[in-house]
């Protein structure tokens, strides 16, 4: 029943993310959480350098470039403009986004 009540709540910390790998993976908590870090790391290593990072089966990281604006109020610094700048998007492959929402028990 533990599922239901996190989908109510609608989200999932990253200290439960980390114990449901270990758990699937059969490894010690410990060792997913090195492993987290380190994928996360390298993931934004990869983007952070303008690369896309291609996971296949999976789906695709990449920087989205967005043009700076002006702001309605100035910062602490009285700047009032934002510099262009970079977000990270996500595009899943068709077959991970025909799993979304799917009982992951079942697939």
């Amino acid at each position: 029943m533990g599922n239901s009540i996190e989908r109510v709540q609608g989200r999932v910390s990253k200290r439960e993310f980390v114990s449901r790998v270990a758990r699937r993976a059969g490894v010690p908590v410990r060792v997913a959480s090195v492993l987290y870090e380190a994928i996360i790391e390298e993931l934004l290593s990869i983007v952070g350098n303008g690369d896309r990072l291609t996971l296949t089966g999976f789906g695709k990281f990449y920087p989205q470039e967005h043009k700076g604006h002006r702001v309605r109020f100035a910062d602490e610094n009285g700047k009032e403009e934002i510099d262009d700048y970079a977000v990270l998007k996500f595009s899943a492959t068709r077959s991970v986004n025909r799993k979304v929402g799917v009982d992951s028990t079942k697939v």
